[in-house]
């Protein structure tokens, strides 16, 4: 007896995709754990439609470990690239929170399932995606799993402020001075005497720069090993911890834990830091050699000299004419006579990097070092080109004087701006030494 068409399209053959997840990965490791207990009743769930053409492909869609509220899961994007690629039917979950908890996720996803003609289907919650009643049922249980994760999150969080406020430990990454113990902070002597050291030299110097070149000098790291930059020191001054405090949303708290540093040596710091980070920085440039000296002009040729003021307890510094100094007759503006130091420096400091960064230099010193060193790799020159500002932020005033002075022949300031000539062999040394840094120093 020969089968009818309808019933060949009956039978036809359904690529089932099971997707299983669970938000923690404890229990994960175990021989049996809850991803394989989802599969296996999914599974269970496929074989009982196989006469309606119901099989499960081998391909494996488990994410443990993921929340339900994102769409960035490996699994999950591997069943969407498999949907699109035409590669399943059917989509078997055993609950619908396990594909997703966020209602406006699932409308994504339910969008993509409609474009390519994919069902889903969950073993302990009947309904079909196909039909408007299907969707209504599953809005109103994906709002519900929604208002769960929601809820849960703001428990986490009250949990979270409520053990912040009583001076507890919640976890993260351990401050330098303590270890963690029996999730307590407890401190730890050798980085504690660091700590303290940090705070009392601050005071003295008053300086981060000068400090932190102080510390990287004497080979002081912090507690995962690495030197201590600005960054860093900066967030120990300003981390309360040291204080035997604990914080919430900014708001300090009497902490379980023992001080590192004394109340009257924070406040010092604090006056400190909280003068003007400009002022302070001034402060520093003018213990350092100033950065266009020698090389900045006017543009009727008169040197330009550094210069400074100081009103009350801040520093002006200026880069004069020479002319304007010993009071000469001068053919040049009165308005560039007398130029605001970290204006004119910001600017030249902008448009080094600037032509660094065009084209036609980067041909020049390509070639430069190609000529010097002939297995040079093209890719390295560029890269390092690319890579000078943030050298160039790594460094301390006194380094930055020095690479403007390899960098920079002449500073030509005039009515109608600044006039900057680059000098390419010192763009070729300082790239050849980042590029080739044996080489560079045995040449030396």
């Amino acid at each position: 007896m020969s089968t009818s068409p309808s019933a060949a399209i009956a039978i036809r053959r359904q690529r089932c995709a099971i997707y299983t997840r669970k938000s923690s990965e404890e229990g994960l490791d175990m021989e049996f754990n809850s991803l394989d207990a989802q599969r296996d009743a999914c599974e269970a769930y496929v074989a009982s439609q196989r006469a309606e053409g119901w099989a499960a492909i081998r391909e494996r869609y488990d994410d443990g470990g993921f929340s339900g509220g994102t769409l960035e899961r490996p699994g999950l994007k591997r069943l969407i690239a498999d949907v699109e690629a035409g590669l399943i039917d059917v989509i078997v979950v055993y609950k619908i929170d396990r594909l997703s908890r966020s209602l406006m996720d699932f409308a994504k996803l339910v969008e993509i399932l409609d474009r390519n003609g994919v069902t889903f289907v969950s073993v302990t919650q009947s309904f079909n995606t196909t039909t408007s009643m299907g969707r209504l049922t599953l809005n109103i249980l994906l709002s519900f799993a929604q208002f769960e994760r929601e809820v849960i999150g703001e428990r986490i969080r009250d949990k979270v402020a409520a053990s912040r406020k009583r001076g507890m430990w919640m976890g993260g990454f351990v401050p330098l001075g303590y270890d963690a113990k029996d999730r307590k902070l407890v401190i730890n002597e050798a980085e504690a005497a660091i700590v303290r050291m940090i705070f009392e030299r601050f005071s003295m110097i008053g300086s981060a720069t000068v400090l932190t070149k102080t510390l990287v000098a004497e080979g002081v790291c912090n507690k995962r090993g690495k030197r201590i930059d600005k960054g860093y020191l900066y967030k120990v001054l300003n981390n309360r911890v040291y204080l035997g405090e604990a914080v919430h949303k900014g708001t300090a708290y009497p902490g379980e834990h023992a001080a590192i540093v004394s109340r009257d040596l924070w406040d010092k710091v604090q006056s400190i830091l909280q003068e003007n980070r400009h002022v302070r920085a001034a402060h520093t440039r003018c213990q350092t050699p100033p950065l266009l000296k020698g090389i900045i002009f006017t543009d009727s040729g008169t040197a330009m000299t550094p210069t400074a003021t100081k009103k009350a307890s801040r520093l002006y510094r200026y880069y004069a004419s020479m002319d304007l100094i010993k009071c000469r007759p001068s053919s040049d503006s009165p308005s560039i006579q007398r130029l605001p130091a970290g204006m004119v420096e910001d600017a030249v400091v902008g448009e080094v990097r600037r032509m660094i960064r065009a084209p036609e230099i980067a041909a020049r010193t390509v070639d430069a070092i190609r000529h010097e060193v002939p297995e040079a790799d093209e890719r390295a020159v560029v890269s390092a080109l690319g890579s000078f500002d943030q050298l160039w932020t790594a460094l301390f005033p006194s380094e930055q004087t020095r690479i403007v002075q390899l960098l920079v022949g002449r500073v030509t300031v005039g009515s109608g701006g600044i006039a900057i000539d680059l000098r390419q062999d010192g763009l070729t040394s300082i790239i050849r030494d980042m590029v080739t840094p044996r080489e560079g120093k045995a040449k030396a």
